[in-house]
């Protein structure tokens, strides 16, 4: 029972972390480029400031829960798993290390003025941002992958096991 409570929630925070870095990558970065560049700058400070806590929050329970189901499970299962909270760790140091400078220096620029290799830096935040996205997409496969033989293994329950009548009717149970 504590390994399908790990399952899900590893699932459910990795699936999580995917659709917000997936949702930023196709929705807010478009938008970003098509706005005037203090506007942007703006935009991307006061987005930083919310997603601080809740991404950073998805972040670690997503690698802590991946990571205890890689240690509760075995074989091909825990492979899996691990590879699936490596992806994780990976999704976060990217982030702590590419995009977190850059939108330190993003909220300097929407201060004063950006520089004039500010959108070197921007398409290098974009690129770290990308590869972010496609790590935790990965690793949420990954656990897609774990989920699928388990519950195609499980025999069905329910009222859907009750025996069909002649007419092809499920019988009352």
């Amino acid at each position: 029972m504590r390994t399908r409570l790990l399952q899900a929630l590893s699932l459910f925070s990795t699936g999580l972390l995917a659709g917000a870095f997936a949702y930023g990558a196709a929705n807010l970065v478009p938008t970003f480029n098509a706005v005037p560049i203090d506007m942007r700058l703006d935009f991307h400070t006061a987005l930083m400031k919310m997603n601080g806590i809740t991404m950073q929050a998805t972040m670690a329970v997503s690698a802590l829960s991946t990571l205890a189901l890689a240690a509760s499970k075995r074989g091909r299962a825990r492979a899996l798993a691990g590879a699936a909270g490596a992806l994780v760790v990976s999704s976060f140091l990217i982030t702590r290390f590419g995009n977190v400078p850059i939108n330190g220096r993003i909220k300097q620029w929407a201060a004063t003025a950006p520089p004039a290799d500010h959108a070197e830096v921007l398409r290098r935040w974009e690129l770290f941002n990308d590869a972010r996205t496609l790590t935790a997409a990965i690793a949420f496969g990954l656990l897609i992958l774990l989920a699928l033989p388990a519950a195609a293994t499980r025999p069905p329950t329910g009222p859907a096991t009750a025996p069909k009548s002649a007419h092809g009717l499920r019988e009352p149970t």
